[in-house]
């Protein structure tokens, strides 16, 4: 897990998505035009929450999110996405 030097503000959270596969369950390769987007990542850093409600989750947890949520960001070289805890649609 990447340490990096952002606070995210009210209710979002910057994860770091998981890799794209690379290979199909039967090894056959897939080329980067026909590689999906992941929809799973891990939490890097979280905001304070909302008056109204607290953040349910922390830094570390692997989550499950939309296919079109969030924001791509890159910083220090990595790829990361910010997005409202609302995005997220699972623990894992």
């Amino acid at each position: 897990m990447a340490k990096v030097n952002i606070k995210p503000l009210a209710d979002r959270v910057l994860l770091e998505p998981a890799a794209a596969e690379t290979t199909t369950a039967s090894g056959i390769i897939i080329p980067d035009t026909a590689k999906e987007k992941p929809q799973k990542g891990v939490v890097i850093a979280i905001g304070p929450g909302t008056k109204d409600e607290p953040m349910t989750v922390k830094v570390g947890d692997t989550v499950l999110y939309g296919k079109y949520s969030g924001t791509e960001l890159r910083l220090e070289g990595n790829d990361y996405l910010m997005m409202r805890e609302s995005d997220i649609l699972a623990i894992v």
